[in-house]
């Protein structure tokens, strides 16, 4: 065999392992943990969109870095879960950009000891975020399908949170008073009944308005409540009874 002949057949041998070895280091990237993809990307909307912002509250980042986001949302929008902006969740309803979570969940100022409410459990991941934190979670939502699908998600992934199918204008009074409300729609105006199952001290948090909406928080004081604008949003409407007041 002459020295050309040698070298191509050395090439050959060359190229043809290399090309095994990036065949292989391909399929390996291909089957990477989706798991692990998922927790780097809740890091990073962490690091970025809510502690690069102005949530700083530990309890809340930790939750928020803990919940499996992607899990909430329909299988075909997970490659979006952990972007910064709102995703369908079906029935004309949305799951909220992670930011706007996060500063509410910080706003309604709630600890391991706190009994919460939320009004419009939509895809469950706030009553989730919120169960992270708090001693117990009670949360409502008008749309049935929503309601039944968020409650078996939230029992399966372990997060005891109490789900109800009902119109939240007029609160959980029988589990009253709360700590802290939260509301995740636009109510027209601030629902009386939901100051009314406050405690002392405690807050709701909710986006108040129709096509200009305030997100706003309203701490009950012991001779009515004081009230807070925050900043611009924009929610779907809440539904219900509280459209006919």
């Amino acid at each position: 065999m002459n020295n050309f002949n040698r070298l191509s057949t050395r090439a050959l041998l060359y190229f043809a392992v290399m090309g095994f070895l990036l065949s292989c280091s391909a399929q390996g990237e291909a089957e990477a943990d989706p798991e692990e993809q998922y927790a780097a990307q809740r890091e990073a909307m962490v690091t970025h969109q809510l502690a690069g912002r102005d949530v700083s509250d530990r309890d809340v980042l930790d939750a928020m870095r803990t919940v499996p986001r992607h899990l909430f949302v329909p299988k075909k929008y997970r490659d979006e879960s952990y972007r910064d902006h709102p995703l369908p969740i079906g029935e004309g309803q949305t799951i909220s950009q992670p930011y706007i979570v996060g500063i509410m969940t910080q706003l309604l100022d709630v600890d391991s000891t706190s009994k919460v409410l939320e009004i419009g459990t939509g895809s469950g991941y706030q009553a989730a975020v919120l169960a992270e934190i708090c001693d117990s979670v009670f949360s409502i939502e008008i749309v049935e399908p929503l309601a039944a699908r968020a409650d078996y998600l939230l029992d399966s992934l372990g997060y005891k949170v109490k789900v109800r199918c009902g119109d939240g204008y007029r609160g959980w009074e029988e589990h009253a008073p709360f700590d802290g409300i939260i509301v995740t729609a636009a109510a027209p105006k601030i629902p009386q009944p939901l100051i009314d199952q406050l405690k002392v001290g405690g807050r709701l948090v909710i986006p108040v308005g129709d096509y200009s909406q305030d997100l706003m928080v309203i701490t009950k004081t012991e001779d009515g409540f004081a009230k807070k604008n925050i900043f611009g949003v924009r929610f779907v409407p809440m539904t219900g009874e509280v459209q006919k007041k």
